[in-house]
């Protein structure tokens, strides 16, 4: 079977406009939680979210281009930009192109953009909506305009699977790898539902921290006083290619994918389960035995969205399959937001650079350790630690489960 690797990695979120500078505020435990400038929350009930500052999309599309996306499938660029570069695949071939695919992932897409035009069809009527409202607002437009942008013509496929979509788009490329539909695969996970409909519709379910007064204390995994996430935006991109292919071309290998699970709960659109979660981890850890029989997996990258059932629902399940054993664990979260379907690709990436420094990031905000979630979750301040392979979880609404395993080469 075909080994997959991956050789680029580029990274976005409300600590950094790129991989270096946002892992390095990542590991120094620096918050990017704060009021919400976006839009005017004084009748909002959750007033801070994990924004991406200075960002100007410009330094990825025309003006006029600008015009036809939303800010998910700006920030997915900006991304997939580095990650390329990163992977040194800048000039490519006729046949490179054509077996080079993507596949993009959001838990929302365009919520903003449907929120716009939604208000202008039923304020102006139909004939005012924008021509380009549909288009900027698909999921898969991410992949469209990036197969665009680099010429890609491998397979442009989607994920949409609420929070786990980042992580099952690795999946799903790794599988494309090995079917031999294409010997490289660029995986993009974006999000930036930071609306009012984004931040209203999550609030209504009382699933976000109303921590107002204190905006970079709110988002707290595994803590006592958690009461739920931030949402963030942001995204990630990972360019994942045949092992013999990247050996061939004398790449930087940042990383192996040995092992990816998915499950289902079967059990409520919004609770989770642990039997879930466990067999998604299970499935992950099955597989890269069977390449790896003695694998250990050394540092976990924990869901932990700071909501009070996932991070005690995690716990458990990670005591459950790892016994006595357990590996450490932390939550970026706390840093940068939950991002929603992008999350699952950026912790991927805060993962493998994790392995490659040697440092764990730390579980911020871990003050009063709730009693359910008794594990070592590196509080509040990184470690340094050789780490051989990571483990990294997404679960999502709808019950839907994804975990990643890597290793170093």
């Amino acid at each position: 079977m075909k080994r997959v690797v991956v050789t680029g990695i580029g990274m976005i979120n409300a600590l950094g406009l790129d991989k270096e500078s946002s892992f390095k505020a990542i590991c120094d435990g620096v918050s990017g939680v704060g009021k919400i400038t976006l839009f005017d929350t004084s009748d909002f009930s959750v007033q801070i979210a994990a924004e991406v500052k200075n960002f100007d999309p410009l330094s990825v599309l025309s003006v006029k281009e600008v015009k036809k996306t939303d800010r998910f499938i700006q920030l997915g660029l900006a991304a997939a930009k580095e990650a390329i570069n990163d992977a040194k695949f800048n000039e490519l071939t006729e046949e490179e192109k054509e077996n080079f695919g993507i596949v993009s992932a959001a838990g929302i897409g365009g919520l903003p953009n449907i929120e716009k035009n939604s208000n202008v069809c039923l304020q102006k009527g139909a004939s005012k909506i924008s021509p380009f409202f549909i288009p900027s607002a698909l999921v898969n437009m991410l992949g469209g305009f990036t197969s665009i942008e680099y010429g890609l013509k491998g397979p442009n496929l989607s994920c949409v699977t609420a929070c786990a979509a980042g992580t099952h788009a690795l999946g799903e490329a790794y599988k494309t790898i090995v079917c031999e539909q294409a010997n490289r695969m660029l995986v993009i996970g974006a999000e930036s539902a930071i609306c009012p409909v984004g931040i209203g519709g999550f609030a209504a379910m009382k699933a976000l921290s109303t921590k107002n007064d204190n905006p970079e204390l709110a988002s707290s995994p595994f803590d006592a006083s958690r009461d739920g996430f931030v949402m963030g935006e942001g995204a990630a991109a990972l360019v994942l290619e045949d092992y013999e292919s990247a050996k061939q071309r004398n790449a930087t290998i940042y990383a192996e994918l040995i092992g990816f699970g998915e499950s289902a709960d079967a059990h409520h659109i919004t609770s989770p389960s642990l039997d879930g979660p466990l067999r998604a981890m299970k499935k992950a850890l099955d597989m890269a035995k069977k390449t790896n029989p003695d694998i250990k997996i050394d540092y976990i990258n924990a869901h932990g969205t700071s909501t009070p059932a996932n991070d005690k629902n995690e716990t458990a399940a990670v005591k459950e399959l790892f016994k006595d054993n357990i590996p450490l664990m932390s939550s970026t979260k706390g840093q940068i937001g939950h991002c929603l379907g992008a999350a699952g690709a950026i912790e991927a990436v805060i993962s493998i650079m994790a392995m490659r420094d040697g440092i764990i990031p730390p579980t911020i905000n871990l003050r009063n350790q709730d009693a359910d979630c008794d594990l070592d979750y590196v509080a509040n301040s990184a470690r340094k630690q050789e780490i051989n392979t990571v483990m990294s979880n997404s679960f999502g609404f709808g019950g839907t489960n994804g975990s990643v395993i890597f290793k170093r080469i």
